[in-house]
């Protein structure tokens, strides 16, 4: 599979199979769409496919037969014109033995905000209110240690409604996974995610020796923020979250955290959110779509898209000029590796909710991910008893691109894995359907990923050029 676009006057050629991306010029990008389908025809031979070249693509002959010749050569390198060899091991992968690297603890189902756009019913999940147990919070651990085989490192994350609400149990599960590794030979990463209200020097000062990763919830500027995330008395929370994430993004030598912010159709010039947030001094940001019913009126349209699409555009022109200008920043969208990456199972499965990954309430409660909780249908078993409910297990296990029917032909499938199976749920029923809208951002955040890459590689180009032809036709 190809897939070919035009960024900021980049001519970017993918070939998806392999991950080979390519910056060519006009006439070798042109000549690909040609190469390939004559390919597909079982045309073999150079001399023929460059002499239709030349007549399809209107160069002289010589030219025609330098294209071609440098095109095939990137065929038989394994970089352009690639097989598919993972769908014939699909079967195989289905059928892999799993082990459980990673729990969510729902440490509170409360919240001191009122968030407007929260699935999780302002932190109770449409559900009672609830603090996690000391004494479930450790079963947790247990369970995740005995179903971890012998992978080493494991993630915990402390999610809420909001964690810091009940911090001291917070603190003792901390000093009790870290009691489990010597023995076990298992190491924890905890990760905090908080709305930041409660956060205060003391519990910096524990998050920095002991969370390897800090989520601080913001969503850029302070109307933005204070319309979406106000007290349940309807006070904004902006001016009282703000110096204390600064204060939590230096003390971390600005690594190990991001500022998160949600989006919605209130805010689609998000844009300008991502740059309040650079500008105020924070170097890693994600802000991100919000995913609602469509009856609410924060929910994105598909008539939003083309807006959105063109502030990922927008915004990756502003971000390769503060790259080039020592004033970078990382957005999580933008973040990809295209020499290492994920592994083969990441690449076909995602996140590996319901597997590897499961969320956990406040009661011992195991549910594929966070997005589920609460949804009885979902319900996998318990900290105690283990995971009951197998059937849902192997759904989730089945849960891959080649299962999607919309993944098949889509180029960005082994960037974003076939995309969150909650999303996919929610929008279509199935966790193998698909959520076109969030399908549609997820494609042009790939292709300005890999625009940025050839363009910080490129130091001589011009930022928002109609052209920007390379000199030899070969990437």
């Amino acid at each position: 599979m190809i897939h070919q676009y035009i960024s900021n006057g980049y001519h970017i050629v993918m070939d998806v199979n392999s991950g080979s991306v390519h910056v060519m010029d006009k006439p070798a990008y042109d000549a690909v769409s040609v190469v390939e389908r004559l390919l597909g025809q079982g045309v073999e031979a150079k001399e023929e496919i460059a002499q239709k070249a030349a007549e399809e693509l209107a160069v002289g002959p010589a030219e025609a037969a330098e294209i071609v010749e440098e095109l095939l050569s990137l065929k038989e390198a394994g970089q352009l014109f690639t097989e598919d060899v993972y769908e014939n091991y699909i079967d195989a992968f289905s059928k892999r033995e799993t082990v459980v690297k990673a729990l969510c603890l729902h440490i509170a189902h409360d919240c001191n905000l009122a968030c407007k756009y929260c699935f999780a019913g302002e932190g109770e999940y449409h559900g009672d209110r609830a603090l996690m147990s000391l004494e479930v919070g450790k079963k947790a651990l247990d369970f995740l240690v005995k179903h971890s085989g012998n992978r080493v490192n494991l993630e915990v994350d402390f999610f809420g409604g909001e964690p810091l609400m009940n911090w001291q149990v917070v603190k003792e599960l901390v000093a009790y996974g870290r009691s489990l590794e010597e023995p076990h030979h298992k190491k924890f990463r905890f990760t905090l995610t908080t709305n930041g209200v409660l956060l205060n020097d003391e519990i910096l000062e524990f998050a920095n020796k002991e969370m390897s990763n800090l989520v601080l919830s913001i969503d850029g500027r302070k109307e933005i923020h204070d319309r979406m995330r106000p007290h349940r008395g309807g006070q904004g929370s902006y001016d009282e979250i703000l110096p204390k994430y600064k204060k939590a993004a230096e003390s971390r030598n600005q690594m190990n955290y991001y500022v998160r912010g949600t989006y919605t159709h209130n805010n689609t010039d998000f844009s300008e959110d991502v740059i309040h947030l650079a500008n105020e001094g924070f170097e890693q940001i994600s802000v991100e779509p919000v995913v609602a019913d469509k009856t609410e009126d924060y929910a994105l349209r598909m008539e939003d898209v083309p807006k959105l699409l063109a502030e990922y555009d927008k915004l990756a022109l502003e971000y390769i000029r503060r790259k080039r200008e020592g004033k970078g920043f990382q957005f999580f969208h933008f973040m990809i590796d295209l020499e290492g990456g994920p592994c083969v199972a990441k690449r076909l499965s995602g996140c590996g909710s319901g597997t590897e990954y499961l969320a956990v309430t406040p009661w011992g409660d195991l549910y594929p991910c966070h997005q589920f909780v609460g949804q009885e249908e979902f319900l996998m078993g318990n900290v105690g008893e283990g995971i009951l409910r197998k059937d849902i297990q192997e759904k989730f296990k089945a849960c891959n691109v080649y299962a999607k029917e919309a993944c098949r032909v889509c180029f960005a499938k082994f960037y974003c894995s076939g995309g969150c199976a909650a999303n996919a749920y929610h929008e279509s029923g199935d966790v193998n359907g698909s959520y076109e809208l969030g399908c549609e951002l997820q494609r042009k955040r790939v292709e300005c990923a890999i625009m940025i890459k050839a363009a910080l590689a490129d130091k001589e180009s011009s930022l928002g050029s109609d052209d920007s032809e390379n000199a030899s036709h070969s990437p």
